[in-house]
């Protein structure tokens, strides 16, 4: 098995092979969602790759990357991975407009993470998923749910008849 990068240092990572078979290899398709400079979809590629697949890739086109001079910044890309730029939001936020901010971070006020303990979470957040990978159990419904339906429900010949008469005793 291919275990990937086990320290997220956002450095540029490509899967070589380790004995005869190779890693899972797989190609990125964006189907329409935009491919700009540091894109959602490129972290999601970036996490990919961090996890062991072999997708071939480029790192133009990841945060810290800096098209004028061609250089890769991997200390900028790791900042962005482990939410500093998250953290400064919460930062500014707080100091600006505390309304704002418990409004836009009362998930986090819940459990008490505070801008400066952000990077900490993700770390223990990829140290989990690296510990036990496979996805969480879904809770069993009980056997006389029903989903709630927003659908009109059907009326009946009598309802209909019943519903004339009174808009034309109305009229």
């Amino acid at each position: 098995t291919y275990k990937g990068v086990e320290k997220v240092d956002g450095e540029d990572y490509y899967v070589e092979k380790e004995g005869e078979r190779g890693a899972f290899y797989c190609v990125l398709d964006v189907g329409l969602s935009r491919t700009s400079a540091g894109a959602r979809v490129f972290g999601v590629l970036k996490g990919a790759v961090d996890g062991g697949l072999d997708i071939p890739h480029s790192n133009k086109r990841f945060p810290g990357y800096n098209a004028e001079t061609s250089d890769y910044d991997a200390a900028a890309h790791r900042a962005r991975i482990l939410g500093s730029h998250v953290s400064n939001y919460m930062q500014q936020l707080l100091e600006e407009d505390n309304d704002a901010y418990k409004r836009q971070f009362a998930a986090y006020l819940k459990e008490g993470i505070m801008p400066d303990m952000l990077e900490g979470v993700y770390t223990s957040a990829h140290a989990a998923i690296r510990a036990d990978p496979s996805p969480a159990v879904k809770k069993v419904k009980a056997a006389d749910y029903k989903p709630k339906s927003y659908k009109k429900q059907r009326m009946s010949l009598a309802q209909k008849k019943g519903r004339v008469a009174q808009k034309k005793a109305a009229f």
